[in-house]
């Protein structure tokens, strides 16, 4: 999807409502981002709401992928730590609407995600994603090492458990140099 554009969010009530949306979708669809099926959109809104406040504190950066005036999929990166790790960030809440998965959507926010936590002097990241129906697959092609399974981490979005996979990347400075050939 070349026309997609990937901008960071801020809090504004249309925004929460799109991202609520999508929540909303991804919960029913069985994405396993912390909530629950069914998921009332006022109770997602409610959680938007809060991210992007924190986002606004410089806690977190929360991007969206455009496609003209339809929010595709969002991702947020974590970069409120305690002292001992402000080399780090954590990626959380990768959500991709049903109907734009597999067109390179998620692949793009993730490198979007992965440029800012550089720009940001952060060297390492880390996620986790659902063993079952997760997004291994994208986050192994995106060069992500597997740690490792947690079993029955979390009950899936329709009830049963599901483990959660723990993957980690260095970025940052290595990755810049590679990137403008002074590696």
């Amino acid at each position: 999807m070349t026309s997609t554009e990937i901008t960071v969010l801020s809090q504004d009530a249309e925004t929460e409502k799109l991202l609520a949306a999508l929540l909303v979708e991804t919960v029913a669809a069985g994405g396993s981002v912390s909530f629950m099926h069914p998921l009332a959109q006022d109770a997602a809104e409610a959680f938007w709401r809060t991210s992007l406040a924190a986002a606004a504190l410089g806690e977190r950066v929360v991007l969206g992928a455009w496609d003209g005036d339809v929010l595709a999929g969002t991702v947020t990166l974590l970069l409120d730590f305690p002292p001992n790790q402000p080399h780090r960030a954590e990626i959380a809440k990768l959500m991709t609407g049903v109907d734009r998965r597999g067109q390179g959507v998620a692949t793009r926010l993730m490198r979007a995600a992965e440029d800012i936590a550089g720009e940001r002097g952060r060297t390492l990241l880390v996620l986790d994603t659902a063993s079952e129906e997760g997004a291994s697959g994208l986050y192994e092609k995106l060069g992500f090492t597997l740690t490792g399974e947690i079993p029955d981490f979390a009950l899936k979005p329709h009830g049963g458990l599901t483990g959660t996979l723990i993957y980690w990347k260095r970025i940052g400075a290595s990755l810049q140099s590679a990137r403008s050939g002074k590696a």
